[in-house]
């Protein structure tokens, strides 16, 4: 992937350049960001970006001002050798690997305030997290001029934050969010599983299970919002989970929780299984 070692050796220069080169050729350009350790959800981002648009450019960084200093980005899976072998399988056009200091050189000072879909949910059991994911986003979208961003819906509160983002800011970039990728057994993709224990991966199967069982309810005329949420902590818990963040069921645009069922709405989680930290989702709508 020559493209992908003139990234990591070029820095900004070059991919001004590249972006530069496919501007004038009028050609669509596809942007899946991601902080590597990557699996077959990321993959899924790439081949929809290909499919869509002419170029593709991949980002590989773990983000540093997502992470609180309790949090594990000591520990974040590095997998690069191994991400860039398969996004040249993935044919992706460019891989844009940054530094660090590329990314916040000395005297960096400013941040995006994140929108109020936010502060509810991650924003409020991690409540620095969104501003570094806007931060990030918003300075990679800059950087590739993407006219597309593809996310995943397993982070689901986090394509809301970068849709309005791109809305408030005037930024000229479609927000796309693809579908969750499952393993077979159910469990959301996630750089995190490799964390799990035989045992634990078996308690996070919690999550999806509930999840459907949460929609089958509602399928059925369950109509109480609280009583529903309530029921999906309560079978997280008897689960074996550590600990339940938040388990909800909130409208899908606004994220608010309902008093009413109400369709479309979005059953949102968050739990921790030893010391690994779950997310996972479920979009409910009409029909």
């Amino acid at each position: 992937m020559a493209e992908t070692e003139r990234a990591r050796s070029g820095g900004m220069k070059w991919l001004t350049e590249l972006v530069n080169e496919w501007r004038a050729a009028g050609q669509r350009i596809g942007i899946v960001p991601t902080m590597g350790a990557l699996h077959q959800g990321h993959l899924s981002l790439v081949q929809a970006a290909r499919a869509e648009c002419e170029r593709v450019v991949a980002t590989v960084f773990v983000n540093p001002t997502q992470f609180a200093p309790t949090e594990d980005l000591a520990k974040y899976p590095r997998t690069l050798v191994a991400d860039l072998e398969m996004l040249a399988a993935e044919r992706v056009d460019a891989v844009l690997v940054p530094t660090e200091d590329e990314m916040y050189p000395p005297g960096f000072s400013t941040y995006v305030q994140p929108p109020e879909v936010s502060q509810k949910w991650e924003g409020a059991v991690r409540p620095s997290h969104f501003r570094g994911v806007a931060t990030v986003v918003l300075k990679l979208l800059n950087m590739t001029r993407a006219d597309v961003c593809y996310l995943g819906q397993k982070d689901y509160q986090q394509v809301a934050v970068v849709r309005r983002m791109v809305a408030d800011l005037n930024v000229p970039c479609e927000i796309k969010m693809c579908p969750t990728v499952r393993d077979p057994d159910g469990l959301a993709m996630s750089s995190r599983n490799r964390y799990l224990s035989k045992d634990e991966r078996q308690i996070g199967l919690s999550l999806s299970r509930t999840l459907f069982a949460a929609e089958k309810q509602i399928r059925s005329g369950a109509k109480n919002g609280p009583e529903l949420s309530s029921w999906m902590r309560e079978q997280l818990i008897a689960s074996g989970v550590s600990q339940v963040d938040y388990a909800f069921a909130a409208d899908a645009d606004t994220l608010e929780p309902l008093t009413e069922v109400r369709l479309p709405l979005v059953l949102l989680m968050a739990a921790r299984v030893g010391t690994t930290r779950l997310l996972d989702n479920l979009v409910v709508r009409q029909g």
